[in-house]
């Protein structure tokens, strides 16, 4: 069994290339991305039209527009999530300090452990 076997994901990622690569290796781990969003609108209609994932990864910055009204709704939702992102963690909103922050470039391994944190799937 890999990894994120059956872990439900949402991807909020802009840039074209770097959603498809997370994508791919999500899956690759065995999780089911259940959304790949390009930004605010498309991750919040997804929400809405039942796409409730485990845990999501968020890019801060979507085509210049932040990424908190989604991290505020899967807040409200109580589903954990990690921003990724280019962006220095301390120039992010202070109400989301405690969400774990995932310096772009990611890799496969970082983001995996980061999601067994969220999602208790950490071994040992």
């Amino acid at each position: 069994m890999t990894a994120l076997a059956g872990l439900r994901v949402l991807v909020v990622e802009d840039e074209y290339l770097l959603a498809r690569q997370l994508e791919r290796a999500l899956q690759r781990d065995g999780a089911d991305v259940v959304a790949v969003a390009p930004s605010v609108a498309a991750a919040l209609a997804a929400l809405a039209a039942g796409a409730l994932p485990d845990v999501a990864v968020l890019d801060l910055n979507l085509a210049g527009e932040k990424a908190y009204p989604v991290a505020a709704a899967l807040r409200a939702a109580a589903v954990p999530f990690a921003f990724a992102s280019g962006y220095d963690a301390d120039d992010r909103d202070p109400a989301f300090a405690d969400a774990p922050h995932l310096n772009k470039p990611l890799t496969m391994a970082t983001l995996r452990r980061c999601l067994e944190r969220l999602t208790g799937r950490a071994p040992g």
